[in-house]
C-alpha cells in the first residue's frame, strides 16, 4: 500500500465518518483510529418570540371638539425597503469561515449575488448561505455561535438601485 492509496483511505473514512478501521493485506497491516470529536455546546436550545402587542381597551372618551378641531392625520412615510436574507435551514450560524478568522461580511459591507454571506452548521455540515441580492448589509441579526431556525432573518440588506 503506497502513500497514494493511504491517503485516499484516510479520506474515505473520514466522508463516511467511519471512526475506526483495520486492514491486514500480506505481512502489511494498517489500523486508523480517530480521536473522539471534541463535544459541542449544549444543543438543547428552543427559540424564544417575542410576545404580540398587547392592544388596552379604553373606555370610550365623549366628543367633546368639533370635528373640525381634530388634527390631520400624520402623512405616512414609506418604510425603506431592506431585504431579509432568511436561513434555508435550521442549524448554527458562524459569521467567518473559521474560528479566529475574519467574518464573511460586515454593516456597511457592499455584497453581491452568490456572495457568502455566512456558514450554518447543520448536522456537522458546513452550509454556506448566499446572497440573492446585490446590495448593502444594513443590519447583521445574529450573533456567532447562535443557533438559528429554519426561515430566520439573518441579514437585512439595502438592494442597489
Amino acid at each position: 500500500m503506497n502513500q497514494k492509496e493511504l491517503k485516499e483511505l484516510i479520506e474515505f473514512l473520514i466522508e463516511k465518518d467511519i471512526a475506526e478501521f483495520e486492514l491486514e493485506r500480506g505481512d502489511v497491516k494498517v489500523k486508523i483510529k480517530r480521536a473522539a470529536e471534541p463535544a459541542l455546546p449544549d444543543s438543547r436550545y428552543f427559540a424564544v418570540h417575542p410576545a404580540p402587542p398587547q392592544i388596552l381597551a379604553t373606555a370610550p372618551v365623549p366628543a367633546t371638539a368639533s370635528p373640525t378641531t381634530e388634527p390631520a392625520p400624520l402623512p405616512v412615510v414609506p418604510e425603506e425597503q431592506l431585504q431579509p436574507v432568511r436561513s434555508p435551514i435550521v442549524g448554527t450560524f458562524y459569521e467567518a469561515p473559521s474560528p479566529g478568522a475574519p467574518p464573511f461580511v460586515k454593516v456597511g459591507d457592499l455584497v453581491e449575488v452568490g456572495q457568502v454571506l455566512c456558514i450554518v452548521e447543520a448536522m456537522k455540515l458546513m452550509n454556506e448561505i448566499e446572497c440573492d441580492v446585490a446590495g448593502e448589509i444594513v443590519k447583521k441579526l445574529v450573533t456567532n455561535g447562535q443557533p438559528i431556525e429554519y426561515g430566520q432573518e439573518l441579514f437585512l440588506i439595502r438592494p442597489k438601485k
